[in-house]
C-alpha cells in the first residue's frame, strides 16, 4: 500500500469513527460535516472528498460500526448451544453496547431514516448483520428439537432482533418496563430449555400437537 493509499484509508476510518461519536454524543440534528470533521479532527472538506455527502458518510458509518461491533460477538455466538444461551448473550450484549453508547446511536439513526434516505437501508443492512448471526444459532439449536421442523428461522431471527432493539429504545422512557421484558424473554429461553429435556415419547407427543396445530399430518 502507497503511503497516498494509506494516508486515505486512515482519513477515512477518521471519519468514520468521528461521524459514530458525533452521532452518539450530539444526535442526528446536530450531526454535520463541520461537527463531525471537529470530531475527526480533519478539515470538514474531507467528508465530501471521501464521501461525497454528509448522509453517505453517515450511511457508511452505520455500516462501518454494526461490523465493528458484531465481529466482537461473533466466537461468542459460535458457541451458544440453546435458545436460552441465546437470549442470555443477547442480554449481555444489551448491557455492552448500551454502556459503550451504542443503543442511543441506534435510536438515533433510526430516528434520522425517517428524514435521511440514505440512512434506511444502512441501518437495516447493519441490522441484518446481528440477524445473520442470530440466525445460524437459531437453525443450529432448534435442529434436533421438537420446534425445528416447524421454526422458521429467518423470521424467527428477525424477531427476536426486533424485541431487543425495540426494549432498547423503550428502555429510555421506562428502564423498569425494559428490564421486565427482558426477563420474560429469558423465562421464555428457560420453558423452550424444559420442553428439549423431555424424553423421546414427551417429544414426539409435542411434535404431533405441533402438526395437528399447523396442519401438518
Amino acid at each position: 500500500m502507497s503511503p497516498e493509499t494509506a494516508k486515505s484509508a486512515e482519513t477515512k476510518a477518521r471519519l468514520l469513527e468521528g461521524a459514530l461519536r458525533t452521532l452518539t454524543e450530539q444526535g442526528i440534528a446536530r450531526t454535520s460535516a463541520r461537527t463531525v470533521a471537529a470530531a475527526a479532527g480533519v478539515n470538514q472538506a474531507l467528508v465530501f472528498y471521501h464521501f461525497g455527502s454528509v448522509d453517505e458518510l453517515l450511511a457508511a458509518a452505520c455500516r462501518y460500526g454494526a461490523e465493528s461491533s458484531v465481529s466482537r460477538y461473533r466466537d461468542r455466538f459460535a458457541t451458544v448451544t440453546s435458545l436460552s444461551g441465546l437470549l442470555a448473550l443477547g442480554r449481555e450484549i444489551h448491557e455492552q453496547e448500551r454502556a459503550a453508547g451504542h443503543v442511543a446511536r441506534l435510536g438515533q439513526l433510526l430516528a434520522g431514516a425517517q428524514t435521511h434516505a440514505t440512512l434506511g437501508p444502512a441501518t437495516a443492512a447493519g441490522l441484518d448483520l446481528w440477524i445473520t448471526e442470530i440466525e445460524r444459532v437459531l437453525e443450529r439449536v432448534l435442529a434436533d428439537t421438537p420446534f425445528g421442523e416447524f421454526a422458521d428461522p429467518p423470521g424467527l431471527a428477525r424477531a427476536v432482533a426486533a424485541s431487543f432493539v425495540g426494549i432498547e429504545l423503550y428502555e429510555g422512557v421506562d428502564a423498569a418496563g425494559a428490564t421486565a421484558a427482558l426477563e420474560a424473554l429469558e423465562q421464555l429461553g428457560l420453558l423452550v430449555g424444559a420442553l428439549e429435556e423431555l424424553g423421546p415419547v414427551a417429544q414426539r407427543a409435542v411434535r404431533q400437537y405441533l402438526r395437528r396445530a399447523s396442519g401438518r399430518r
